[in-house]
């Protein structure tokens, strides 16, 4: 195991678990994150650092037995670029995307399945299953296909096929749930027998280690200056609280100073648990009834980390936001037209969010924004 960790902790209760046994969630229902621990011995840029083009450029700082077992199909180190015109349609004088939809499979999921999948096959697991909304699973199928796992994927009804489609060319098992994502995570627990791994979001400590790398790449490609805000569409919360992570993990290295970005988290109208809480200062989020948004990565009714998501949002000084079905449509029809970028659905509510912070006067406009354009539009079919 990778010298930086020794463990992994329960950000809940505290409890710790040894990092190189199969474990998902603590005794208490908080989700386990690998523990890093410099202990006085900070790693350097010049030494920790490969020159290749994937998220794995940082190898030497993510938890893993051995490097070179690692499944990757050539995930991250994804364009970050600025974006004059849509800044300016937009009202932002530096605006940058960050595009993830170039990933393999087509979206940000690419970097925590290619984490995870990894870490499963040096632990000896066999057989994986997640609910998904469409990119996880087609994502998880993809890594555990390279990887000569067995993955089973628990996907809404109302799926659109594309997903489920590549899924199954993938080899991966595909059950279609009536519902949403908490509806297919409930069933995949009915029917699932002993033998199958859960790597459902922050139901394995992994996927989120994978996630942080975009924090990584993002103060790398900003010459270890961090942007003032970055703004995420936010489902189950991984990439948000990666990210976070990836910013104290860097801040202990001495990598960068102590300002960090406020981060913004967004979400639709039709599914708007973080944003509710956030507004009611609550630090969990309550289930929210009857989730209903186009942006299938976004109806999320219940996230495990939402306090954690709650917590950086908090801690950064950010905030969270939810956009309607309508502007959706028009952050994604804007973000194709000034950037040439086909986004997914989500990364289209990101996008128009930054009108909405213009209005309320979160944002000034001289701000350096990050959006982040999490998937490509081109499974979904519907816009």
């Amino acid at each position: 195991m990778n010298k930086f960790y020794k463990f992994l902790t329960c950000p809940k209760c505290g409890r710790k678990y040894p990092i190189n046994e199969p474990v998902n969630l603590c005794v208490c229902g908080g989700p386990l994150l690998a523990k890093l621990n410099v202990s006085g011995n900070p790693p350097l840029k010049e030494s920790s650092i490969d020159d290749i083009d994937s998220m794995w450029r940082y190898g030497k700082l993510l938890p893993v037995e051995n490097e070179k077992a690692k499944v990757t199909l050539g995930e991250g180190w994804t364009p970050l670029n600025a974006y004059q015109e849509l800044g300016d349609e937009l009202g932002i004088e530096n605006l940058y995307l960050k595009d993830e939809s170039v990933n393999p499979t087509g979206s940000f999921k690419d970097r925590g399945m290619s984490m995870a999948i990894t870490r499963a096959k040096e632990l000896g697991i066999t057989k994986v299953a997640l609910p998904s909304a469409g990119n996880a699973g087609v994502s998880a199928a993809a890594y555990s296909h390279s990887a000569g796992i067995e993955c089973a994927v628990f996907m809404p009804d109302d799926t659109p096929s594309s997903f489920t489609d590549s899924c199954i060319e993938y080899g991966a098992h595909v059950e279609l749930i009536k519902g949403d994502i908490s509806d297919a995570a409930a069933a995949m627990t009915e029917i699932l027998r002993d033998g199958w791994f859960n790597l459902s979001t922050l139901k394995e400590p992994y996927r989120i280690e994978g996630k942080k790398t975009m924090g990584y790449e993002l103060a790398e490609q900003m010459d270890w200056q961090l942007p003032d805000v970055v703004i995420y569409p936010t489902g189950g919360g991984t990439g948000m609280i990666g990210m976070w992570k990836a910013f104290q993990e860097l801040e202990s290295f001495g990598w960068i100073g102590n300002k960090k970005p406020k981060m913004v988290s967004v979400q639709s109208e039709g599914c708007a648990p973080i944003v509710r809480a956030f507004e009611d200062g609550k630090t969990d989020a309550e289930f929210w009834q009857n989730a209903d948004t186009k942006a299938l990565g976004l109806r999320v009714p219940s996230a495990v980390g939402d306090f954690l998501i709650l917590g950086a949002i908090r801690e950064s000084g950010g905030i969270a936001i939810a956009v309607s079905e309508q502007e959706i449509d028009e952050g994604v029809n804007l973000t194709r037209k000034h950037s040439g970028i086909d986004p997914a659905p989500e990364a289209g509510a990101a996008v128009i969010a930054v009108k909405n912070l213009l209005k309320n006067r979160f944002l000034t406009g001289s701000e350096k924004v990050v959006v982040f354009i999490t998937g490509s539009g081109e499974k979904y079919g519907m816009l």
